[in-house]
């Protein structure tokens, strides 16, 4: 990454961190992965993709676990309040165990992500036994829009309702994983046929949600993956390494990028009223680990939380210099690394948010 970018890129942060908000969407709708989940998974009895237990979220307010996979906000909550929010929508489940407020709160929006899960229905479900994958997620929303429609009384007031809703989704490398694990996937699936099953299923849940009355899209593609401290201790095999990083998994993540501009221009130029902010994840990390001092990070290749190949909880060792750190456990940024991913969404030109930020899709004034 040039030195030009990367200092484009931190005027990004000095601009934003002394901006304010302006109105935000009436609702917002997030859907994906262990980036955005505020506590889904913890809901699910049978699910072993959790994070309710310390040392998971001792930055938050009273150092207690909340589900998120962080020592404090995760993305969602990062996103959501420089859009004028105070906090995160909760998750949908939690929203169903209180039906006499149900119907109140959904018109506010909803959390449907689930650690773990993926784009096709199989991600997550050997290793985590049970998770909420991308179809399923788009199903619970369909339960919310119907409960929407039974309050105005016509589909055509709830499209009017859900037009002006954000929609937020953040996805795919549990899927590229599960492959370079040879998990779910069969191993004699090469990689374009997995790469067109991967985007082909991702067209099919936009176009569901677009059904649905989606309109405006705020999209996260694949970090680089194959730099997680996961990756590094996972996939030690010399020859496929780049500076410790995995590159097969990198390689994925940069295609998967590639594909969902191809989908997503595809997409807009069939229907002429969505709106839609696509974040280039992988050079938005990359971007900040090639330069690591000037954004503040000391370590960008170990786990703050455990390690490689331990996860976080009670009895890992934890990093008392937290906001140094990129990574938090062996998948997932620090509560600091997913700020600096906000403030870059809101405020980045198009080699990193195109064709517009989510600044400008929200039309927030920063």
């Amino acid at each position: 990454m040039a030195k030009s970018c990367i200092s484009r890129l931190l005027v990004v942060f000095l601009s934003l961190a002394v901006s304010s908000a302006g109105a935000p969407p009436p609702a917002v709708y997030i859907f994906g992965d262990s980036t955005l989940d505020v506590g889904t998974n913890d809901l699910i009895p049978e699910c072993q993709a959790r994070a309710d237990v310390a040392f998971n979220g001792i930055d938050f307010p009273f150092s207690e676990p909340t589900g998120r996979f962080s020592n404090g906000l995760n993305t969602a909550d990062e996103i959501v309040m420089l859009m004028g929010l105070k906090r995160s929508p909760p998750p949908f489940l939690r929203l169903v165990q209180n039906p006499s407020t149900f119907k109140k709160n959904i018109l506010k929006g909803a959390n449907f992500a689930s650690g773990g899960s993926g784009i096709l229905n199989t991600t997550g479900q050997y290793n985590y036994k049970r998770v909420i994958s991308l179809e399923e997620q788009i199903q619970q929303f369909s339960t919310v829009r119907s409960n929407i429609t039974n309050m105005t009384g016509s589909d055509a007031q709830t499209d009017a309702i859900l037009s002006k809703a954000f929609f937020l989704i953040s996805i795919g490398s549990n899927d590229i994983f599960e492959y370079l694990l040879n998990i779910t996937v069969p191993p004699s699936m090469t990689i374009p046929e997995f790469n067109a099953t991967l985007v082909s299923s991702y067209e099919n849940h936009l176009k569901t949600l677009y059904e649905l009355g989606a309109r405006t899209f705020g999209i996260l593609t694949v970090p680089p993956i194959g730099c997680t401290p996961f990756a590094r201790a996972v996939f030690s095999i010399p020859m496929y390494h780049n500076d410790s990083c995995f590159l097969p998994a990198q390689q994925f993540a940069q295609a998967f990028y590639t594909e969902a501009v191809a989908l997503l221009e595809k997409f807009s130029s069939q229907v002429q009223d969505i709106q839609y902010a696509l974040a280039n994840t992988y050079l938005m990390t990359a971007s900040v680990m090639e330069d690591m001092l000037a954004f503040g990070f000391k370590d960008i290749s170990s786990a703050c939380c455990g390690n490689g190949t331990y996860q976080c909880n009670q009895t890992a060792s934890v990093c008392s210099n937290r906001e140094e750190y990129l990574f938090w456990d062996r998948f997932h940024p620090t509560q600091r690394a997913s700020e600096l991913a906000a403030l870059t969404l809101f405020g980045a030109s198009e080699w990193l948010v195109a064709p517009m930020n989510f600044s400008q899709l929200l039309v927030v004034n920063i």
